[in-house]
C-alpha cells in the first residue's frame, strides 16, 4: 500500500510536542465558553503558540475561539491557556450565562475544528 505524505506534513507539529507531552490542563475548570483575556502583551519569552494565544486574547475571547484562531485542537488550547493563566499571562472568567449569539459562534468554531 503506497501512502502519500500530506503536502503540509513538513509544517505539522504533533500536539504533544506543543504541550510538552501533557494532555491534562493544570486547571480543570476550563470550559468551551470560558472567557480568556490577556494580562499583558505577548513578548519573545513565550513560545510561538503561547505568544499567539496572548495576542488573540487582547480582547476577552472564549476558549473555543482561541483554539480556532490559533489552529490547535481544543485539548491543546486548554493546556496552553491553563499554563498561561498559572504564569499570570492570562485571566479567565466563567460567564454566568451566555447569549444565544455567543453559543452559536462557539458551535460554529468547534465545527470548524
Amino acid at each position: 500500500m503506497d501512502v502519500q505524505p500530506m503536502e503540509d506534513d513538513a509544517t505539522f507539529v504533533r500536539p504533544f510536542i506543543i504541550t510538552g507531552g501533557r494532555a491534562e490542563p493544570l486547571q480543570a475548570d476550563l470550559r468551551l465558553e470560558t472567557l480568556v483575556v490577556a494580562v499583558g502583551v505577548p513578548d519573545e519569552t513565550l513560545t510561538f503558540e503561547r505568544r499567539h494565544i496572548v495576542a488573540v486574547c487582547a480582547e476577552p475571547t472564549t476558549l473555543a475561539e482561541v483554539a480556532s484562531r490559533v489552529g490547535v485542537p481544543l485539548g491543546v488550547a486548554k493546556v496552553l491557556v491553563s499554563d498561561l493563566v498559572v504564569a499570570g499571562r492570562l485571566d479567565c472568567r466563567q460567564p454566568a450565562e451566555l447569549p444565544l449569539q455567543m453559543l452559536e459562534r462557539i458551535r460554529d468554531h468547534v465545527r470548524a475544528l
